[in-house]
Protein backbone atom coordinates (compact mmCIF):
# COMPACT_ATOMS: atom_id res chain seq x y z
CA UNK A 1 0.00 0.00 0.00
CA UNK A 2 1.27 3.62 -0.84
CA UNK A 3 -0.21 5.30 1.83
CA UNK A 4 0.27 3.23 4.83
CA UNK A 5 1.99 -0.25 6.06
CA UNK A 6 -0.57 -3.66 5.65
CA UNK A 7 -0.83 -5.04 8.67
CA UNK A 8 2.48 -7.59 7.73
CA UNK A 9 4.12 -4.76 7.52
CA UNK A 10 3.25 -3.50 10.44
CA UNK A 11 4.41 -6.37 12.28
CA UNK A 12 7.71 -6.91 10.82
CA UNK A 13 8.16 -3.39 11.32
CA UNK A 14 7.44 -3.81 15.16
CA UNK A 15 10.24 -6.30 15.30
CA UNK A 16 12.67 -3.25 14.14
CA UNK A 17 10.70 -1.39 17.26
CA UNK A 18 10.92 -3.58 19.97
CA UNK A 19 15.19 -3.79 19.27
CA UNK A 20 15.31 -0.35 19.37
CA UNK A 21 13.20 0.19 22.16
CA UNK A 22 14.41 -2.87 24.43
CA UNK A 23 18.37 -1.86 23.82
CA UNK A 24 17.94 1.65 24.22
CA UNK A 25 20.04 2.93 27.32
CA UNK A 26 18.42 3.54 30.81
CA UNK A 27 18.81 6.69 31.10
CA UNK A 28 17.29 7.50 27.89
CA UNK A 29 14.80 4.97 28.84
CA UNK A 30 14.15 7.01 31.94
CA UNK A 31 13.90 10.19 30.33
CA UNK A 32 11.33 8.96 27.53
CA UNK A 33 8.89 7.55 30.11
CA UNK A 34 8.66 10.68 32.36
CA UNK A 35 7.89 12.49 29.12
CA UNK A 36 5.39 9.84 28.00
CA UNK A 37 3.94 9.75 31.69
CA UNK A 38 3.61 14.09 31.59
CA UNK A 39 2.07 13.80 28.30
CA UNK A 40 -0.42 11.61 29.50
CA UNK A 41 -1.03 14.00 32.33
CA UNK A 42 -1.80 16.63 29.78
CA UNK A 43 -4.40 15.14 28.55
CA UNK A 44 -6.35 14.01 31.73
CA UNK A 45 -6.04 17.27 33.03
CA UNK A 46 -7.60 18.92 29.62
CA UNK A 47 -10.61 16.24 28.99
CA UNK A 48 -11.00 17.35 32.72
CA UNK A 49 -11.08 20.61 31.68
CA UNK A 50 -13.00 20.52 29.47
CA UNK A 51 -15.44 18.05 30.80
CA UNK A 52 -16.15 18.99 34.38
CA UNK A 53 -19.01 21.61 34.33
CA UNK A 54 -20.97 19.30 31.36
CA UNK A 55 -23.96 17.84 33.33
CA UNK A 56 -24.91 15.33 30.23
CA UNK A 57 -22.96 12.25 31.14
CA UNK A 58 -22.76 11.40 27.69
CA UNK A 59 -21.45 14.65 26.23
CA UNK A 60 -19.17 15.19 29.12
CA UNK A 61 -17.73 11.33 28.13
CA UNK A 62 -17.52 12.66 24.74
CA UNK A 63 -15.62 16.04 25.11
CA UNK A 64 -13.13 13.98 27.92
CA UNK A 65 -12.54 11.17 24.50
CA UNK A 66 -12.45 14.07 21.93
CA UNK A 67 -9.23 15.93 23.88
CA UNK A 68 -7.66 12.61 25.63
CA UNK A 69 -5.71 11.22 22.14
CA UNK A 70 -3.59 14.27 22.01
CA UNK A 71 -1.67 12.74 24.73
CA UNK A 72 -0.89 9.66 22.70
CA UNK A 73 0.07 11.44 20.03
CA UNK A 74 2.41 13.48 21.60
CA UNK A 75 4.42 10.25 22.53
CA UNK A 76 3.34 8.73 19.21
CA UNK A 77 4.91 11.95 16.79
CA UNK A 78 6.96 14.19 19.37
CA UNK A 79 8.55 10.73 20.69
CA UNK A 80 8.57 9.02 24.09
CA UNK A 81 8.29 5.92 26.20
CA UNK A 82 4.65 4.50 27.31
CA UNK A 83 4.67 1.43 28.96
CA UNK A 84 0.56 0.56 27.57
CA UNK A 85 2.01 0.72 23.68
CA UNK A 86 5.29 -0.70 24.27
CA UNK A 87 3.00 -4.47 25.18
CA UNK A 88 3.45 -4.74 21.86
CA UNK A 89 7.06 -5.23 22.17
CA UNK A 90 6.07 -8.89 22.92
CA UNK A 91 5.97 -9.54 18.87
CA UNK A 92 10.00 -9.15 19.09
CA UNK A 93 10.29 -11.25 22.08
CA UNK A 94 8.44 -13.74 20.33
CA UNK A 95 10.44 -13.32 17.04
CA UNK A 96 13.23 -13.93 19.18
CA UNK A 97 14.59 -10.75 18.01
CA UNK A 98 15.05 -9.27 21.63
CA UNK A 99 14.60 -12.16 24.79
CA UNK A 100 12.09 -12.01 27.10
CA UNK A 101 15.05 -10.33 29.93
CA UNK A 102 14.83 -7.16 27.59
CA UNK A 103 11.65 -6.78 27.22
CA UNK A 104 10.66 -7.12 30.82
CA UNK A 105 13.67 -4.39 31.40
CA UNK A 106 12.09 -1.90 28.84
CA UNK A 107 8.85 -2.79 30.36
CA UNK A 108 9.65 -2.32 34.32
CA UNK A 109 12.22 1.14 33.29
CA UNK A 110 9.31 2.94 31.29
CA UNK A 111 6.38 1.78 34.08
CA UNK A 112 8.19 3.34 36.92
CA UNK A 113 9.71 6.20 34.48
CA UNK A 114 5.50 7.37 33.51
CA UNK A 115 4.84 6.67 37.21
CA UNK A 116 7.57 9.47 38.24
CA UNK A 117 6.57 12.00 35.45
CA UNK A 118 2.28 11.34 35.93
CA UNK A 119 3.02 12.40 39.68
CA UNK A 120 5.38 15.13 38.88
CA UNK A 121 2.27 16.48 36.57
CA UNK A 122 -0.44 15.59 39.53
CA UNK A 123 1.61 17.71 41.96
CA UNK A 124 2.10 20.66 39.88
CA UNK A 125 -1.53 20.99 38.74
CA UNK A 126 -2.51 20.48 42.59
CA UNK A 127 0.07 23.66 43.28
CA UNK A 128 -1.15 25.54 40.03
CA UNK A 129 -4.51 27.22 41.34
CA UNK A 130 -6.38 26.11 38.17
CA UNK A 131 -8.53 23.38 39.99
CA UNK A 132 -10.25 26.60 41.68
CA UNK A 133 -11.89 27.17 38.46
CA UNK A 134 -15.36 27.15 38.35
CA UNK A 135 -15.28 27.90 42.17
CA UNK A 136 -13.96 24.51 42.71
CA UNK A 137 -15.90 22.48 40.54
CA UNK A 138 -13.27 21.13 38.67
CA UNK A 139 -11.11 20.23 41.82
CA UNK A 140 -14.26 18.99 43.28
CA UNK A 141 -13.96 17.03 40.00
CA UNK A 142 -10.48 15.48 40.24
CA UNK A 143 -11.56 14.28 43.64
CA UNK A 144 -14.20 12.49 42.33
CA UNK A 145 -12.63 10.78 39.48
CA UNK A 146 -9.58 9.75 42.28
CA UNK A 147 -12.44 8.03 44.21
CA UNK A 148 -14.49 6.44 41.62
CA UNK A 149 -11.06 5.17 40.45
CA UNK A 150 -9.94 3.44 43.63
CA UNK A 151 -13.36 1.98 44.22
CA UNK A 152 -13.48 0.05 41.15
CA UNK A 153 -13.42 -3.87 42.26
CA UNK A 154 -10.20 -5.81 41.36
CA UNK A 155 -11.97 -7.72 38.82
CA UNK A 156 -13.97 -5.02 37.12
CA UNK A 157 -10.50 -3.07 37.22
CA UNK A 158 -9.18 -5.69 35.77
CA UNK A 159 -11.71 -6.54 32.83
CA UNK A 160 -11.47 -2.74 32.23
CA UNK A 161 -7.88 -2.80 32.05
CA UNK A 162 -7.74 -5.54 29.30
CA UNK A 163 -10.91 -3.30 27.02
CA UNK A 164 -8.78 -0.61 27.37
CA UNK A 165 -5.27 -1.56 26.33
CA UNK A 166 -6.61 -3.20 23.38
CA UNK A 167 -7.83 0.14 22.12
CA UNK A 168 -4.43 1.99 23.26
CA UNK A 169 -2.08 -0.49 21.41
CA UNK A 170 -4.15 -0.96 18.16
CA UNK A 171 -3.87 2.97 18.17
CA UNK A 172 -0.40 2.40 17.78
CA UNK A 173 -0.59 0.28 15.84
CA UNK A 174 -2.37 1.88 13.15
CA UNK A 175 -0.02 4.71 13.85
CA UNK A 176 2.70 3.08 12.99
CA UNK A 177 1.12 1.91 9.68
CA UNK A 178 0.78 5.60 8.90
CA UNK A 179 3.29 7.33 6.67
CA UNK A 180 1.98 10.77 6.89
CA UNK A 181 1.52 13.00 9.85
CA UNK A 182 -2.56 13.03 9.45
CA UNK A 183 -2.19 9.94 9.43
CA UNK A 184 -0.66 9.32 12.57
CA UNK A 185 -3.09 11.43 14.10
CA UNK A 186 -6.38 9.63 13.38
CA UNK A 187 -4.57 6.59 13.62
CA UNK A 188 -4.27 7.89 17.75
CA UNK A 189 -7.32 9.98 17.98
CA UNK A 190 -10.61 7.36 17.33
CA UNK A 191 -9.51 4.37 19.78
CA UNK A 192 -8.43 6.06 22.35
CA UNK A 193 -11.49 8.55 21.76
CA UNK A 194 -13.66 4.97 22.04
CA UNK A 195 -11.54 3.73 24.99
CA UNK A 196 -12.23 6.97 26.88
CA UNK A 197 -16.34 7.04 26.02
CA UNK A 198 -16.14 4.18 27.45
CA UNK A 199 -15.18 4.34 30.67
CA UNK A 200 -12.33 1.51 30.35
CA UNK A 201 -9.37 1.80 32.60
CA UNK A 202 -5.40 3.12 31.47
CA UNK A 203 -2.77 2.38 34.10
CA UNK A 204 -0.20 5.29 33.29
CA UNK A 205 -3.77 7.79 32.73
CA UNK A 206 -4.78 6.55 36.43
CA UNK A 207 -1.23 7.15 37.49
CA UNK A 208 -2.06 10.72 37.22
CA UNK A 209 -5.80 11.10 37.89
CA UNK A 210 -5.36 9.02 41.55
CA UNK A 211 -2.45 11.21 43.05
CA UNK A 212 -4.02 14.72 41.62
CA UNK A 213 -7.16 13.59 43.72
CA UNK A 214 -4.88 12.60 47.12
CA UNK A 215 -2.63 15.89 46.59
CA UNK A 216 -6.48 17.82 46.89
CA UNK A 217 -8.42 15.55 48.79
CA UNK A 218 -7.90 17.48 52.09
CA UNK A 219 -9.06 20.80 50.56
CA UNK A 220 -12.47 22.12 52.04
CA UNK A 221 -13.15 23.70 48.93
CA UNK A 222 -13.55 21.34 46.31
CA UNK A 223 -15.07 18.86 48.70
CA UNK A 224 -17.96 21.67 49.45
CA UNK A 225 -18.56 22.35 45.66
CA UNK A 226 -18.93 18.67 44.88
CA UNK A 227 -20.69 17.95 48.24
CA UNK A 228 -18.27 14.93 49.06
CA UNK A 229 -18.54 13.22 52.31
CA UNK A 230 -16.02 11.74 54.01
CA UNK A 231 -16.48 8.34 53.77
CA UNK A 232 -15.62 8.59 50.09
CA UNK A 233 -12.31 9.73 50.70
CA UNK A 234 -11.97 7.08 53.07
CA UNK A 235 -10.05 4.88 50.32
CA UNK A 236 -7.82 7.42 48.62
CA UNK A 237 -4.70 7.15 50.04
CA UNK A 238 -1.96 4.83 48.45
CA UNK A 239 -3.26 1.69 49.15
CA UNK A 240 -6.66 2.63 47.07
CA UNK A 241 -3.86 3.82 44.46
CA UNK A 242 -2.21 0.92 44.01
CA UNK A 243 -4.91 -1.40 44.84
CA UNK A 244 -6.46 0.18 41.20
CA UNK A 245 -2.97 -0.10 39.53
CA UNK A 246 -2.35 -3.40 40.22
CA UNK A 247 -5.48 -4.63 38.71
CA UNK A 248 -5.66 -2.35 35.69
CA UNK A 249 -1.65 -2.62 34.71
CA UNK A 250 -2.45 -6.55 34.82
CA UNK A 251 -5.39 -6.36 32.47
CA UNK A 252 -3.48 -3.43 30.32
CA UNK A 253 -0.64 -6.49 29.50
CA UNK A 254 -3.14 -8.84 28.84
CA UNK A 255 -5.13 -7.22 26.63
CA UNK A 256 -2.17 -5.10 24.77
CA UNK A 257 0.57 -7.93 25.04
CA UNK A 258 -1.76 -10.86 24.41
CA UNK A 259 -5.02 -10.47 23.07
CA UNK A 260 -3.92 -8.16 20.07
CA UNK A 261 0.57 -8.48 20.10
CA UNK A 262 0.34 -12.50 20.20
CA UNK A 263 -2.73 -12.63 17.90
CA UNK A 264 -0.65 -10.30 15.04
CA UNK A 265 2.48 -11.97 16.16
CA UNK A 266 0.57 -15.40 15.47
CA UNK A 267 -1.12 -14.48 12.43
CA UNK A 268 1.38 -12.05 10.92
CA UNK A 269 4.94 -13.62 11.62
CA UNK A 270 4.41 -16.94 12.84
CA UNK A 271 2.06 -18.33 10.14
CA UNK A 272 3.29 -15.41 7.34
CA UNK A 273 3.95 -17.56 4.55
CA UNK A 274 0.62 -18.84 4.84
CA UNK A 275 -0.62 -15.06 4.80
CA UNK A 276 -0.03 -12.43 1.80
CA UNK A 277 -0.78 -9.91 4.45
CA UNK A 278 -3.51 -7.84 2.34
CA UNK A 279 -5.76 -5.23 4.19
CA UNK A 280 -9.14 -7.54 4.04
CA UNK A 281 -7.05 -10.30 6.36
Amino acid sequence: MGNFLTPKEIAKTYDEISVNKARNSVGNLIILGILAGIYISFAGFASQMISHAIDNPGLAKFASGAVFPVGLMLVVMAGAELFTGNNLMVIGAMDKKISFGELFRNWIIVYLSNFVGAILFAFLISQSGLLDTNSGLLGAMVIKTAVNKVSIPFGQAFVRGILCNILVVLAVWMATAAKDIVGKVFACWFPIMLFVMSGFEHSIANMYFIPAGIFVSSNSTYITAGKIHAEALAKLNIGGLFGNLIPVTLGNIIGGALVIGMAYWYVYRHTDKKFDGTINQ
